[in-house]
């Protein structure tokens, strides 16, 4: 048995090695030319095909896939060359195995969505999701190394739109792919020369050179045009050459560019067997693309990568908020790292206006000072605790002009200068002491698994971190920029858009953010603080403005959903081309340019068996007052026809059997902020009216209260007669100008007050099925009356007092799940912007992609 067996295996390995030449069908057929039994054929593709539903149904990464596409790879072989080089290097590197075979699987399901290399023609369009500084390069260095092994022969990886990126880049490829294996390729770019046309394109693709051909090239259009004729006239050798295009950044400079766009659609038509991939984290622009025109739209599919462990995300830092059918409580708040950037502050570190920057000149303001002597501090730490990354960098990210960069170089050297004189001192000493010791009790080192370190310890380490720490203006004008390959770097680098995106700023620790920008793939793309932090994991503190904090903590939100729409519509059985992901709108962000969302239109969906809750408050007395009004009115009218249930003594009250009249005058009166999207009066009331007259439901509703039982306390809510609680505590998880955020106010047990059964550890969808169930018509409104000063608990770190001029009212909603389809009465998330015209916003500079000197 055991020797029928191995002949069995000995025959599966011919034809694993017969897909590297032939495809599938192919190699079967060459398998029948050697007169094998049909039986042993049939075990041999059945085995092959179990291989392959492995791969596709692989629980990371998630994917979605266009319908009928075959998958012919199933894992690298023993005998690959490339791969196993990346896979030795990781493991030397420190990386762990469970790190390692999470790669291998995620890069295995990309490489099985490209076509087999033996294909005739083919022209593949993918997309790959990842996060922000989260191993997005290692992963494609990985789909390469794989696509090689099976004879893919052309690699052009386009880096961004800058030479540093474009650079690091091409250092990352041939430290992992080439030097393990030089004689395996060809390279027609290097380190420090982007692509120049060779005179013989036949000696890379003619039939007697055997080796892979990489070319790393900037989003340029002058060094693109010259790609493209480069390669059409070397067309008569490319028929048999099959190519990856991996388009790092593909969400810049790709999508809707005049230049850029049909530059590498020219590039991908000169190659009869092309496979394009894109990769992002902010892939906005990519999934907006009209996916009918002849574009770069991911036609054939849309891979998830999952979130690496250890990684710092934007959810991770900024926390986030609930999604549908989610308990804002069981949602995380963030870890306590990012310290605000009064507004007043942000005209000392950035020119207001255009007109002002002549004149500008930056003041090292009291949070800069803080942020640049903490950054010395955990330098300072980090050396104590030894190992880790051994570089250490601050990033200062004000504007986008290079004068203004350049003009923060004197400042920060003079408070270098003036630190190191005076680090003796008593007065020094104590304020970098009490800044130590309030960073340290903020985020404890434990909970991340790292040692603390005292002030005396780090203090005897400062004069060398003084010492060893540079100034770098990295911007597209200066020549001194930051090179990690040369030593260790202490450095603070004060730049713009070379240094907001794709590039990796090594031991980044602390950032000083200010920059405004109006989308979300800018903004998210400037973080350059994500990534992984081993060893200094407790250390990153970031300084912004509390409007860039809302604005990150709504990007977490967008980027949760958004990742959550692909995983289920991968488990729907969807496809790139009949699914759109949604992304949600905000007030004062578009999505992405305005000419990348010229194909974009209204996403929908509808309130039913949806729960919504006000979490933004204007502390305005005039704004409260009204909302108290609203409530009483209310409440009184819900008491005159309706049902009182509950009789308050435990500070709840219900009232069965309301009139829709009175929710519907309530909504009508009761003030909704803007940034409640979810919570709009008047789409709300739209669906409600829809309902009751398509379907003849929400014609009744349940009103509940939910305070504190009245006791002698002088903080009672009066809302009707008999109708009292005392005020509940709702503290401040975030403010701007214009709104406060309390992030929770409903728990998920109040979302089916008026239902029987219900417990703390009955789930969310239990409640919609018992609701279903006992109140299928009917809606839930519920009022909390919050308490105008919420101070918050000592252990929420993260909260302040609530502080408003009068008494909040809170207000939650639960609709029923409806029987029908009720999309005909969709509400609608409409793209919006804020007017910007006073203000200056500095997007990016894409004069980069024009340029003639590159």
């Amino acid at each position: 048995m055991s020797n029928v067996i191995d002949e069995h295996d000995e025959l599966f390995d011919v034809f694993r090695l017969l897909l590297d030449t032939y495809t599938p069908a192919e190699a079967i057929k060459k398998l029948r030319l050697f007169s094998m039994p049909d039986d042993v054929i049939k075990r041999i593709v059945d085995r092959h095909e179990r291989e392959v539903v492995r791969i596709k149904e692989m629980r990371e990464p998630h994917s979605v896939v266009v319908d009928n596409y075959e998958t012919w790879y199933t894992g690298p072989h023993p005998d690959d060359k490339l791969w196993p080089s990346i896979t030795a290097g990781l493991a030397k590197d420190g990386w762990s195995k469970p790190s390692i075979d999470q790669l291998d699987d995620s890069s295995t399901r990309v490489v099985s969505l490209l076509q087999h290399p033996r294909q005739s023609s083919f022209s593949t369009r993918g997309l790959v999701v990842g996060y922000v500084q989260s191993g997005k390069t290692t992963n494609f260095t990985a789909v390469m190394a794989k696509a090689a092994d099976r004879r893919y022969k052309l690699f052009i990886v386009l880096a961004g739109i800058h030479n540093g990126l474009r650079r690091q880049t091409q250092a990352r490829l041939v430290q992992q792919l080439v030097e393990p294996n030089p004689t395996l390729w060809s390279q027609i770019t290097d380190l420090d020369h982007d692509f120049r046309p060779t005179a013989n394109p036949a000696s890379y693709f003619g039939k007697s050179n055997k080796t892979h051909v990489l070319c790393v090239v900037k989003k340029n259009a002058t060094v693109l045009r010259k790609l493209v004729k480069w390669l059409a006239d070397a067309s008569e050798y490319l028929a048999d050459c099959p190519a990856l295009i991996i388009d790092d950044e593909a969400d810049q400079a790709t999508v809707a560019t005049k230049s850029i766009n049909p530059l590498i659609r020219q590039i991908l038509s000169t190659l009869p067997k092309s496979a394009y991939v894109g990769y992002t984290a902010s892939p906005f622009a990519n999934l907006l693309i009209n996916p009918a025109a002849e574009d770069l739209y991911p036609e054939h599919f849309i891979v998830n990568l999952p979130q690496p462990q250890g990684h710092f995300g934007t959810e991770v830092l900024f926390g986030r908020y609930a999604l549908d059918g989610e308990d804002p409580n069981d949602v995380d708040d963030g870890y306590d790292m990012i310290r605000t950037v009064p507004e007043d502050d942000v005209e000392l570190v950035r020119p207001k206006t255009r007109a002002d920057v002549d004149d500008f000149h930056p003041t090292i303001t009291a949070t800069l000072r803080r942020a640049v002597l903490y950054f010395w501090l955990t330098t300072a730490a980090r050396r104590v605790r030894g190992g880790g990354n051994r570089h250490s960098t601050m990033l200062i990210h004000t504007s986008v002009r290079t004068v203004v960069h350049n003009r923060f170089r004197d400042p920060l050297l003079s408070l270098r200068a003036k630190t190191r004189r005076n680090l003796e001192s008593s007065l020094v000493h104590r304020e970098l002491r009490e800044l130590w010791d309030e960073e340290a009790s903020r985020v404890l080192a434990a909970e991340f698994g790292e040692q603390s370190v005292s002030f005396d310890e780090l203090i005897a380490e400062l004069p060398d971190v003084l010492r060893d720490c540079r100034v770098v203006m990295d911007n597209s004008e200066s020549t001194d920029r930051l090179d990690y390959e040369n030593g260790p770097v202490v450095a603070i680098a004060v730049g713009g858009n070379t240094l907001s995106r794709g590039l990796t700023l090594e031991g980044l620790s602390v950032s000083y953010f200010v920059r405004s920008v109006s989308t979300y793939d800018t903004l998210l793309q400037m973080g350059r603080w994500f990534g992984y932090r081993k060893g200094y994991a407790d250390l990153p503190r970031i300084w912004m403005t509390e409007e860039l904090e809302d604005w990150f903590r709504h990007l977490a939100t967008v980027e949760t959903e958004m990742r959550r729409d692909i995983d289920v519509y991968m488990t729907e059985g969807k496809t790139p081309m009949n699914f759109a992901v949604r992304l949600r709108a905000h007030p004062a962000l578009r999505v992405t340019a305005a000419a990348k969302m010229k194909d974009a239109v209204s996403a929908s969906s509808s309130y039913g068996g949806q729960r919504v809750q006000t979490r933004y408050f204007r502390l305005e007395s005039e704004w409260l007052l009204q909302n108290q009004t609203a409530a009483r009115t209310l409440v009184s009218e819900a008491v005159r026809g309706g049902s009182v249930e509950d009789s308050g003594a435990d500070g709840r009250y219900l009232i069965r059997d309301v009139s829709s009249d009175a929710v519907l005058d309530f909504l009508r009166d009761y003030q909704f902020h803007e940034r409640s999207q979810d919570c709009d009066a008047k789409l709300m009331s739209g669906y409600i009216e829809k309902r009751i007259r398509n379907a003849q439901t929400l014609r009744r509703w349940n009103i509940a209260v939910v305070g504190k039982p009245v006791d002698d306390s002088t903080e009672r809510f009066d809302f009707a007669p008999q109708i009292s609680v005392r005020t509940i505590v709702r503290s401040q998880f975030a403010s701007g100008p214009d709104h406060s955020d309390i992030k929770t106010l409903m728990s998920r047990r109040d979302a089916g007050l008026d239902l029987e059964g219900i417990t703390t550890s009955t789930t969310e969808e239990e409640i919609k099925k018992v609701r279903t169930a006992q109140q299928p018509d009917a809606g839930l409104l519920v009022l909390y009356p919050i308490d105008k000063v919420s101070k918050p608990e000592p252990s929420k770190n993260k909260r302040q007092p609530l502080n408003a001029p009068e008494h909040v009212i809170g207000v939650g909603l639960v609709f029923p799940t409806p029987k029908d389809n009720d999309s005909t009465v969709a509400w609608e998330a409409n793209y919006i912007s804020a007017d910007l015209s006073g203000v200056e916003i500095e997007e990016e500079d894409f004069s980069a992609l024009e340029a003639e000197d590159i």
